[in-house]
Protein backbone atom coordinates (compact mmCIF):
# COMPACT_ATOMS: atom_id res chain seq x y z
CA UNK A 1 0.00 0.00 0.00
CA UNK A 2 2.46 2.58 -1.35
CA UNK A 3 2.12 6.24 0.50
CA UNK A 4 -0.75 5.01 3.26
CA UNK A 5 1.32 4.81 6.06
CA UNK A 6 2.82 8.49 5.10
CA UNK A 7 -0.79 10.04 5.07
CA UNK A 8 -1.27 8.13 8.34
CA UNK A 9 1.66 10.18 10.11
CA UNK A 10 -0.63 13.62 9.25
CA UNK A 11 -4.36 14.33 10.90
CA UNK A 12 -5.40 16.13 8.07
CA UNK A 13 -4.81 15.66 4.00
CA UNK A 14 -5.41 18.23 1.46
CA UNK A 15 -5.98 16.69 -2.00
CA UNK A 16 -6.10 19.20 -5.03
CA UNK A 17 -5.58 19.30 -8.56
CA UNK A 18 -4.07 21.43 -11.15
CA UNK A 19 -7.16 20.82 -13.70
CA UNK A 20 -10.46 19.21 -13.63
CA UNK A 21 -10.24 15.83 -14.60
CA UNK A 22 -6.69 15.27 -12.87
CA UNK A 23 -7.44 12.27 -10.85
CA UNK A 24 -8.66 13.89 -7.30
CA UNK A 25 -11.42 11.32 -6.92
CA UNK A 26 -9.67 8.43 -7.65
CA UNK A 27 -7.13 8.95 -5.93
CA UNK A 28 -9.36 9.69 -3.30
CA UNK A 29 -11.13 6.00 -3.53
CA UNK A 30 -7.76 4.30 -3.58
CA UNK A 31 -6.83 6.51 -0.10
CA UNK A 32 -9.97 5.61 1.52
CA UNK A 33 -10.21 1.88 0.22
CA UNK A 34 -6.85 1.10 1.77
CA UNK A 35 -7.72 2.78 4.60
CA UNK A 36 -11.42 0.91 4.95
CA UNK A 37 -9.34 -2.23 6.89
CA UNK A 38 -7.19 -0.51 9.14
CA UNK A 39 -9.77 0.24 12.10
CA UNK A 40 -8.34 4.28 12.18
CA UNK A 41 -11.54 7.04 12.49
CA UNK A 42 -11.80 8.54 9.15
CA UNK A 43 -13.41 11.74 8.23
CA UNK A 44 -14.04 13.17 4.67
CA UNK A 45 -16.33 16.38 2.73
CA UNK A 46 -15.26 18.87 -0.06
CA UNK A 47 -14.81 22.50 -0.99
CA UNK A 48 -16.23 22.17 -3.83
CA UNK A 49 -18.56 18.91 -5.43
CA UNK A 50 -16.91 15.77 -6.18
CA UNK A 51 -18.60 12.34 -6.30
CA UNK A 52 -20.75 13.04 -9.74
CA UNK A 53 -20.67 10.20 -12.20
CA UNK A 54 -21.07 12.77 -15.02
CA UNK A 55 -18.93 15.62 -15.55
CA UNK A 56 -21.12 18.97 -15.75
CA UNK A 57 -18.76 20.62 -17.85
CA UNK A 58 -17.86 18.03 -20.39
CA UNK A 59 -20.68 15.20 -20.06
CA UNK A 60 -18.41 12.85 -19.94
CA UNK A 61 -18.64 9.68 -17.69
CA UNK A 62 -16.70 10.28 -14.33
CA UNK A 63 -15.84 7.91 -10.51
CA UNK A 64 -18.09 8.09 -7.95
CA UNK A 65 -16.81 8.23 -4.35
CA UNK A 66 -17.22 5.23 -1.95
CA UNK A 67 -17.76 5.06 1.56
CA UNK A 68 -16.80 2.14 3.89
CA UNK A 69 -18.47 1.28 7.58
CA UNK A 70 -17.46 4.00 9.76
CA UNK A 71 -16.26 6.56 7.51
CA UNK A 72 -17.72 10.13 9.11
CA UNK A 73 -18.37 12.53 5.89
CA UNK A 74 -19.65 15.49 5.83
CA UNK A 75 -22.11 17.03 2.76
CA UNK A 76 -24.40 19.49 1.87
CA UNK A 77 -28.49 18.60 2.65
CA UNK A 78 -28.76 18.17 -0.65
CA UNK A 79 -26.46 15.82 -1.80
CA UNK A 80 -27.21 14.06 2.10
CA UNK A 81 -30.63 13.05 -0.13
CA UNK A 82 -29.09 11.70 -2.97
CA UNK A 83 -26.57 9.56 -0.68
CA UNK A 84 -26.59 6.12 -2.41
CA UNK A 85 -25.04 4.76 1.48
CA UNK A 86 -26.83 3.89 4.96
CA UNK A 87 -25.92 6.25 7.55
CA UNK A 88 -26.20 7.59 11.33
CA UNK A 89 -26.74 11.46 11.15
CA UNK A 90 -24.15 12.89 13.54
CA UNK A 91 -24.66 16.62 13.66
CA UNK A 92 -27.02 19.31 11.26
CA UNK A 93 -24.72 22.76 10.83
CA UNK A 94 -26.71 25.75 11.46
CA UNK A 95 -24.82 27.48 8.86
CA UNK A 96 -25.92 26.68 5.24
CA UNK A 97 -23.69 26.36 2.17
CA UNK A 98 -25.89 27.59 -1.25
CA UNK A 99 -26.06 23.90 -1.30
CA UNK A 100 -28.50 24.20 2.11
CA UNK A 101 -26.77 22.94 5.74
CA UNK A 102 -24.25 20.95 6.33
CA UNK A 103 -24.73 17.42 7.26
CA UNK A 104 -22.16 15.30 9.04
CA UNK A 105 -23.00 11.34 9.16
CA UNK A 106 -21.46 8.13 9.90
CA UNK A 107 -21.48 5.64 6.85
CA UNK A 108 -23.40 1.99 8.40
CA UNK A 109 -22.45 0.14 5.44
CA UNK A 110 -20.66 0.63 2.05
CA UNK A 111 -21.96 3.00 -0.72
CA UNK A 112 -21.20 6.29 -2.61
CA UNK A 113 -22.39 9.89 -2.04
CA UNK A 114 -21.58 13.36 -3.52
CA UNK A 115 -19.08 15.56 -0.99
CA UNK A 116 -20.22 19.37 -1.29
CA UNK A 117 -19.19 20.53 2.10
CA UNK A 118 -18.02 23.57 3.64
CA UNK A 119 -17.95 26.23 1.00
CA UNK A 120 -14.95 28.36 2.14
CA UNK A 121 -11.14 27.86 4.08
CA UNK A 122 -12.58 29.38 7.31
CA UNK A 123 -15.66 26.74 7.77
CA UNK A 124 -12.70 23.94 6.52
CA UNK A 125 -10.69 25.30 8.80
CA UNK A 126 -12.98 24.62 11.42
CA UNK A 127 -14.42 21.28 10.29
CA UNK A 128 -11.06 19.77 10.72
CA UNK A 129 -10.71 21.01 14.12
CA UNK A 130 -14.01 19.68 15.34
CA UNK A 131 -12.89 16.16 13.58
CA UNK A 132 -9.55 16.19 15.56
CA UNK A 133 -11.92 17.01 18.82
CA UNK A 134 -13.62 14.00 18.42
CA UNK A 135 -10.96 11.88 17.62
CA UNK A 136 -10.64 11.10 14.12
CA UNK A 137 -7.40 9.98 13.09
CA UNK A 138 -7.42 11.83 9.55
CA UNK A 139 -9.50 14.26 8.25
CA UNK A 140 -9.58 14.56 3.92
CA UNK A 141 -10.32 17.87 2.02
CA UNK A 142 -11.54 17.08 -1.23
CA UNK A 143 -10.24 20.74 -2.90
CA UNK A 144 -11.71 21.97 -6.09
CA UNK A 145 -9.85 22.39 -9.23
CA UNK A 146 -7.73 24.82 -9.12
CA UNK A 147 -8.54 25.90 -6.05
CA UNK A 148 -5.56 25.43 -3.84
CA UNK A 149 -6.67 26.95 -0.11
CA UNK A 150 -7.58 23.78 1.56
CA UNK A 151 -3.89 22.53 1.04
CA UNK A 152 -2.95 25.93 3.09
CA UNK A 153 -0.94 24.60 6.06
CA UNK A 154 -3.03 26.36 8.09
CA UNK A 155 -5.27 24.23 7.41
CA UNK A 156 -4.61 20.81 6.64
CA UNK A 157 -1.10 19.19 7.65
CA UNK A 158 0.10 17.56 4.59
CA UNK A 159 -1.29 17.17 0.68
CA UNK A 160 -1.25 15.15 -2.52
CA UNK A 161 -0.76 17.10 -5.58
CA UNK A 162 -2.63 15.99 -8.78
CA UNK A 163 -1.82 16.65 -12.21
CA UNK A 164 -2.21 14.69 -15.78
CA UNK A 165 -3.01 14.56 -19.87
CA UNK A 166 -5.79 17.37 -19.39
CA UNK A 167 -3.00 20.33 -18.39
CA UNK A 168 -1.16 19.39 -21.22
CA UNK A 169 -1.00 16.89 -24.27
CA UNK A 170 2.83 17.97 -24.27
CA UNK A 171 4.41 15.61 -21.75
CA UNK A 172 7.44 18.24 -21.27
CA UNK A 173 5.25 21.47 -20.98
CA UNK A 174 3.08 19.03 -18.23
CA UNK A 175 6.25 18.50 -16.62
CA UNK A 176 7.21 22.32 -16.69
CA UNK A 177 3.64 23.31 -15.75
CA UNK A 178 3.52 21.20 -12.88
CA UNK A 179 6.76 21.69 -11.57
CA UNK A 180 6.01 25.68 -11.36
CA UNK A 181 3.44 24.61 -8.88
CA UNK A 182 5.40 22.45 -7.06
CA UNK A 183 8.13 25.01 -6.79
CA UNK A 184 5.41 27.23 -5.15
CA UNK A 185 4.44 25.54 -2.91
CA UNK A 186 8.09 24.67 -1.39
CA UNK A 187 9.10 28.48 -1.52
CA UNK A 188 11.27 28.86 0.98
CA UNK A 189 9.85 29.58 4.72
CA UNK A 190 10.97 32.86 6.33
CA UNK A 191 12.25 32.18 9.75
CA UNK A 192 11.34 35.13 12.33
CA UNK A 193 10.06 35.44 15.87
CA UNK A 194 7.77 37.71 15.01
CA UNK A 195 5.78 34.79 12.56
CA UNK A 196 2.78 34.66 15.25
CA UNK A 197 2.15 38.40 14.91
CA UNK A 198 2.43 38.50 11.61
CA UNK A 199 0.30 35.66 10.89
CA UNK A 200 -2.71 37.43 12.64
CA UNK A 201 -2.54 39.99 10.32
CA UNK A 202 -4.79 40.06 7.49
CA UNK A 203 -4.85 43.02 5.45
CA UNK A 204 -3.15 45.86 3.71
CA UNK A 205 0.69 45.66 3.26
CA UNK A 206 3.36 45.45 5.77
CA UNK A 207 7.45 46.27 6.31
CA UNK A 208 9.21 44.62 9.17
CA UNK A 209 11.89 46.54 10.49
CA UNK A 210 14.23 44.80 13.39
CA UNK A 211 11.97 42.03 13.75
CA UNK A 212 8.76 44.92 14.16
CA UNK A 213 5.55 45.12 11.97
CA UNK A 214 5.56 48.32 10.42
CA UNK A 215 2.34 49.80 8.56
CA UNK A 216 2.67 51.29 5.42
CA UNK A 217 -0.64 52.41 5.08
CA UNK A 218 -1.08 50.94 1.94
CA UNK A 219 -4.67 49.47 1.91
CA UNK A 220 -3.89 46.44 -0.63
CA UNK A 221 -1.26 45.23 -2.57
CA UNK A 222 -3.69 46.91 -5.78
CA UNK A 223 -3.03 50.12 -4.25
CA UNK A 224 1.02 49.52 -4.63
CA UNK A 225 1.77 51.89 -7.73
CA UNK A 226 -0.28 55.01 -6.33
CA UNK A 227 1.60 54.39 -2.51
CA UNK A 228 5.58 53.39 -4.14
CA UNK A 229 7.07 56.85 -2.83
CA UNK A 230 5.88 54.33 0.87
CA UNK A 231 7.31 50.77 -0.14
CA UNK A 232 10.72 51.10 1.18
CA UNK A 233 9.94 53.56 4.10
CA UNK A 234 10.99 50.86 6.35
CA UNK A 235 13.47 48.85 4.04
CA UNK A 236 13.23 46.18 1.74
CA UNK A 237 11.26 43.39 3.56
CA UNK A 238 7.96 43.42 2.94
CA UNK A 239 5.36 40.97 3.96
CA UNK A 240 1.65 40.98 1.36
CA UNK A 241 -0.70 38.45 3.83
CA UNK A 242 -3.32 38.52 1.11
CA UNK A 243 -3.30 37.57 -2.56
CA UNK A 244 -0.01 38.31 -4.78
CA UNK A 245 -0.59 38.67 -8.47
CA UNK A 246 2.27 39.32 -11.39
CA UNK A 247 1.36 43.05 -11.24
CA UNK A 248 3.12 43.25 -7.28
CA UNK A 249 6.09 40.86 -8.86
CA UNK A 250 6.47 43.15 -12.12
CA UNK A 251 6.35 45.95 -10.25
CA UNK A 252 8.72 45.04 -7.55
CA UNK A 253 11.42 43.63 -10.18
CA UNK A 254 12.18 47.04 -11.96
CA UNK A 255 12.64 48.76 -8.76
CA UNK A 256 16.59 50.52 -8.20
CA UNK A 257 16.75 47.76 -5.43
CA UNK A 258 15.32 45.14 -6.47
CA UNK A 259 18.50 42.84 -5.41
CA UNK A 260 17.48 43.88 -2.06
CA UNK A 261 13.57 42.92 -1.66
CA UNK A 262 12.52 40.27 0.65
CA UNK A 263 8.44 39.57 -0.07
CA UNK A 264 6.65 37.64 2.03
CA UNK A 265 3.16 35.59 1.19
CA UNK A 266 1.70 33.94 4.01
CA UNK A 267 1.46 30.54 1.96
CA UNK A 268 1.60 29.16 -1.21
CA UNK A 269 -1.80 29.11 -1.84
CA UNK A 270 -2.10 33.39 -2.26
CA UNK A 271 0.66 33.07 -5.28
CA UNK A 272 -1.71 33.74 -8.11
CA UNK A 273 0.91 34.28 -10.72
CA UNK A 274 2.59 33.24 -13.70
CA UNK A 275 5.90 31.29 -14.62
CA UNK A 276 7.06 34.45 -16.15
CA UNK A 277 6.41 36.78 -13.93
CA UNK A 278 7.83 34.48 -11.29
CA UNK A 279 11.50 33.88 -13.13
CA UNK A 280 11.92 37.73 -14.01
CA UNK A 281 11.19 38.64 -10.54
CA UNK A 282 13.73 36.12 -8.81
CA UNK A 283 16.38 36.97 -12.08
CA UNK A 284 16.93 40.27 -10.30
CA UNK A 285 18.18 38.62 -6.63
CA UNK A 286 14.58 39.29 -4.87
CA UNK A 287 13.61 36.74 -3.04
CA UNK A 288 10.24 35.32 -1.83
CA UNK A 289 9.25 33.73 0.89
CA UNK A 290 6.67 32.27 2.68
CA UNK A 291 5.24 32.05 6.73
CA UNK A 292 3.70 29.11 6.35
CA UNK A 293 4.91 25.89 4.77
CA UNK A 294 3.22 22.67 3.33
CA UNK A 295 4.21 19.26 3.50
CA UNK A 296 3.35 18.07 -0.10
CA UNK A 297 3.71 14.08 0.72
CA UNK A 298 3.54 12.91 -3.38
CA UNK A 299 1.76 13.82 -6.79
CA UNK A 300 -0.97 11.52 -8.48
CA UNK A 301 -0.94 11.31 -11.98
CA UNK A 302 -3.72 10.66 -14.71
CA UNK A 303 -2.48 9.91 -17.62
CA UNK A 304 -5.60 10.03 -19.78
CA UNK A 305 -7.24 13.84 -20.76
CA UNK A 306 -10.45 14.41 -21.14
CA UNK A 307 -10.66 14.37 -24.69
CA UNK A 308 -9.07 10.47 -24.60
CA UNK A 309 -5.46 11.07 -25.11
CA UNK A 310 -3.28 9.20 -23.14
CA UNK A 311 0.80 9.21 -21.56
CA UNK A 312 2.50 6.21 -20.74
CA UNK A 313 2.16 5.70 -17.88
CA UNK A 314 5.41 4.73 -16.64
CA UNK A 315 7.15 7.60 -18.85
CA UNK A 316 4.81 9.65 -17.56
CA UNK A 317 5.56 8.89 -13.48
CA UNK A 318 9.71 8.72 -14.49
CA UNK A 319 9.66 11.78 -15.97
CA UNK A 320 8.21 13.82 -13.24
CA UNK A 321 9.68 11.59 -10.42
CA UNK A 322 12.77 13.12 -12.15
CA UNK A 323 12.14 17.10 -12.67
CA UNK A 324 10.00 17.35 -9.33
CA UNK A 325 12.45 15.03 -6.24
CA UNK A 326 8.94 13.55 -4.94
CA UNK A 327 7.47 10.30 -5.21
CA UNK A 328 4.77 10.10 -8.56
CA UNK A 329 1.63 7.69 -8.68
CA UNK A 330 -1.12 6.37 -10.78
CA UNK A 331 -3.26 4.79 -8.40
CA UNK A 332 -4.66 2.99 -11.21
CA UNK A 333 -1.80 1.36 -12.03
CA UNK A 334 -0.59 0.51 -8.38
Amino acid sequence: MPFIKEILKHKSLAIVGLEKNTGKTECLNYILKRLENTKNKIAVTSIGVDGENIDIIHKHSKPEIELYKDIIFSTSEQHYKTKKITSEILNVSNKKTALGRLITARAIDTGKVILSGPSDTIWIESWVDEMKKNKVVLSIVDGAFSRFSPASPGVTDAMILNTGATVSANLKQLVNKTKFIVDLINTDEYKTKIKNKLLSVNSGVKAIENNRIKDLQIPSILMIEKNKDKIFKYGSTIYAPGIITDKLLDFLRVQKNAKDIKLIAKDFSKLFISINSYASYLKTGAKLTVLLKPNLIMVCVNPVSNTGFRFNTKELCEKLEEALKIPVYDVKEI
